[in-house]
């Protein structure tokens, strides 16, 4: 596929802002995504975007994991069940993107980013402590339940998909957001091998311009994930306050723009 250089040069932008963004507080899908979606031919199958975009999330997101764990102590008794639950979601979600049209993805996720960041701004205090709900078998279950949906919802859609990991751990599980990163990011890791082994087997991904976003989302995911790490909770808090509603007032122009 031939693409102008300067179409490559804001893809890879886009990729290194998103790598950022990711490995903080997740939800880097949302830049990088859309940037494929306008950056590629009108032509090209939802399932080649999703597919590029896998190959350079699965290169950030990877080393943004491992500064984490070098750093911060993992739960794996909770890290085990919720990234084999989202690698079966999202390995199923992958099967049906080939049936997604590219007009439908926006309006969803806006609803779900304005449902996200109201229930965050109404409670000041969520993610700044750790203090776990749930223990045993509940946890568990919890766990897997969010592992699976979440993980559907990145094969199938993706945007977006750390910030819902990090939300759900912090809401519903009373993961403080410094520790909702560190499972956020293995588990994105899993649904983004998941994903990326099934679009890639079946031709969908550019593998030049993927390796040249990857290389890109990984710088951004190292300083991301180190910037977190010096700043702790509250500053991954307010950055996460600020994508989201940046994320709901583009998507929101989005919207507006097919309605009209």
């Amino acid at each position: 596929m031939d693409l102008a250089a300067h179409t490559i040069a804001l893809l890879v932008a886009a990729a290194l802002v998103a790598g950022w963004v990711d490995a903080v507080v997740g939800g880097g899908g949302l830049i990088q995504l859309p940037s494929l979606l306008i950056g590629l031919p009108a032509d090209t199958p939802v399932a080649t975007v999703s597919g590029t975009n896998k190959l350079s999330s699965a290169c950030g997101t990877g080393v943004a994991t491992a500064t984490y764990l070098r750093r911060v102590p993992v739960q794996w008794r909770s890290a085990v069940p919720l990234m084999a639950a989202a690698f079966i979601g999202s390995a199923c979600g992958a099967q049906l993107v080939r049936l997604l049209p590219k007009d439908w993805f926006t309006p969803i996720v806006l609803v779900v980013l304005v449902v996200v960041g109201t229930y965050t701004v109404r409670r000041p205090q969520l993610g700044l402590e750790h203090q776990l709900r749930h223990s045993g078998a509940a946890h568990i279950g919890r766990l897997v339940a969010l592992g699976l949906g979440i993980g559907l919802y990145d094969g199938f859609l993706g945007p977006g998909t750390g910030t819902f990991f990090v939300i759900g751990l912090v809401a519903v599980l009373g993961h403080g957001f410094l520790q909702a990163s560190v499972l956020t990011k293995l588990a994105n890791l899993t649904t983004n091998i998941a994903a990326l082994s099934v679009l890639g087997t079946s031709g969908h991904v550019l593998w030049g311009l993927g390796a040249a976003m990857a290389a890109a989302n990984l710088t951004g995911g190292y300083l991301g994930a180190r910037m977190a790490l010096k700043h702790g909770n509250g500053f991954v808090r307010r950055v996460f306050l600020v994508v989201v509603s940046l994320l709901v007032v583009k998507l929101a122009g989005d919207t507006l723009t097919m309605v009209l």
